[in-house]
């Protein structure tokens, strides 16, 4: 008789050794890391990272919108706000323009689906739109991650994904767009080629999903 292993939630926090070892691992691999007590401490330290008045493209996370990050961004008149331009903008005519925007900011600020052990961060998305900023685009990426999203291996990333987050986005994408989601788009970032482009500040506690 087969014992039946239950399925991994993907909720709890890594413990504080292991987002250690993640973060040496994401040094390893030329990622600038900070870990950070919570998600307000995470919001400060992004204030700090960004200077005012530049183009800053926040890609769609609820890290983001529960921290505060996304409305600090995008409503207070700090920063240049990709977002709050596009919006204005005509898609039937500026379309083009509209997605250089969304490639090329001065930052682009997100979060991942999961990082893993070896210090790999791994995004979904069902648009695509940013991950042209994360992949090397944005002359600087940040990325918000909270301490549940620590995964053994790229396997487990995957499962994580399909598993958990891609039911709790349908969700959310139906209550916004009247659409589900889906995984359209994947993209792993294995290391950094530009030392210090790229800022992960891992957050002890769980946010976002």
């Amino acid at each position: 008789m087969t014992t039946q292993v239950p399925a991994t939630p993907f909720t709890e926090p890594a413990p504080a050794e292991l987002l250690e070892r993640v973060a040496t691992a994401l040094k390893e691999k030329n990622f600038a890391v900070e870990i950070l007590d919570d998600a307000e401490a995470a919001r400060e330290r992004v204030k700090e990272l960004i200077p005012e008045g530049a183009l800053v493209f926040t890609g769609a996370s609820e890290t983001l919108r529960l921290s505060g990050i996304d409305d600090d961004i995008n409503t207070s008149g700090r920063y240049d706000s990709v977002k709050a331009r596009s919006g204005t903008m005509d898609r039937a005519t500026q379309l083009s323009d509209i997605w250089r925007l969304l490639a090329v900011p001065d930052v682009i600020v997100g979060s991942v689906s999961a990082v893993t052990e070896s210090g790999s961060l791994v995004v979904a998305s069902a648009s695509g739109s940013q991950l042209a900023g994360y992949s090397g685009a944005a002359p600087k990426a940040i990325w918000v991650v909270g301490a549940q999203k620590v995964v053994p291996d790229l396997d487990t990333a995957l499962r994580r994904i399909e598993e958990y987050c891609l039911p709790l986005e349908t969700e959310r994408a139906m209550k916004v767009y009247g659409v589900p989601s889906s995984v359209n788009r994947l993209l792993v970032l294995n290391k950094e080629p530009m030392p210090g482009r790229g800022t992960v500040l891992l957050v002890r506690e769980a946010i976002g999903f």
